[in-house]
């Protein structure tokens, strides 16, 4: 599988398919890897390969992933971000959709925020959020789950960088989706289709604040992955999603546009 490399980062990632670009943020939170997509209730690439160029990545740093880089310490989100804007440049395109697990909710609100020209419709599914009853859920599951193996694997990190970086990244704007404010959702015109789920990390009622505040905004059927048959479904309204917002005709790749 090809990597991407800017500075001392360097993705790792896989396309297949062809077609409109469609990226897909796999969950995981920061062990977000393309391996996991497994796990998913459904594996995008797989679904959408016939009809869409699929790409997805390793996130930097991520447990079991092959990407990596530094830990930027005062903009954890954004230099997630730079991550998937520099892969879709490498790859010469201008505009794709986004399709994002778990923390690719917060990812998919950044995208939106960091680059609105280029992102033509979005797909969140069971995404994270803030939930004020458990304040420190996500800074305790990395500071446990995600900064020790990282830093057995890299002796240029220490703990302390770990801690920095998770209160930064989740505990500096501990509300609603971490990325964006209500008042961006309620002004972000991109088209979005939000499939909730409700489990600690992903808070049913931030989804569907989410869909009531953003303009052009829809929701799946709930609850979308409790029995096997209703997983199609929801894949299906996807699907019709997807098309309805797919440009007829794709813009001229990066390189190109520039000339």
């Amino acid at each position: 599988m090809p990597f991407y490399a800017k500075g001392d980062v360097r993705i790792h990632y896989q396309e297949v398919g062809s077609g409109f670009p469609l990226l897909v943020i796999p969950g995981g939170g920061l062990n977000s890897t393309l391996a996991g997509l497994a796990n998913h209730p459904f594996d995008p690439m797989q679904e959408f390969k016939s009809e869409y160029r699929v790409i997805a990545a390793d996130l930097r740093n991520a447990n079991g992933g092959q990407s990596s880089g530094p830990l930027e310490i005062d903009r954890p989100w954004d230099a997630y971000t730079d991550d998937h804007i520099g892969l879709m440049d490498h790859l010469g395109i201008r505009e794709f959709m986004v399709l994002g697990f778990c923390i690719g909710g917060p990812f998919i609100w950044n995208l939106l925020k960091r680059a609105p020209d280029r992102i033509v419709a979005a797909v969140l599914a069971q995404p994270s959020g803030f939930r004020p009853q458990m304040p420190d859920l996500f800074y305790n599951n990395n500071i446990k789950g995600w900064g020790p193996p990282l830093c057995e694997r890299r002796p240029d990190i220490t703990m302390a960088a770990i801690d920095a970086f998770l209160n930064r990244m989740y505990r500096t704007n501990a509300d609603f989706v971490f990325t964006v404010t209500r008042d961006f959702v309620r002004n972000c015109r991109t088209p979005v289709l939000v499939l909730p789920d409700d489990v600690p990390a992903h808070p049913y009622a931030v989804a569907m604040e989410t869909v009531h505040l953003a303009p052009n905004a829809q929701v799946s059927l709930y609850p979308w992955k409790a029995a096997p048959e209703q997983i199609p479904l929801a894949v299906r309204h996807i699907r019709t999603f997807l098309k309805a917002h797919r440009p007829a005709a794709a813009a001229p790749p990066l390189a190109a546009a520039a000339q």
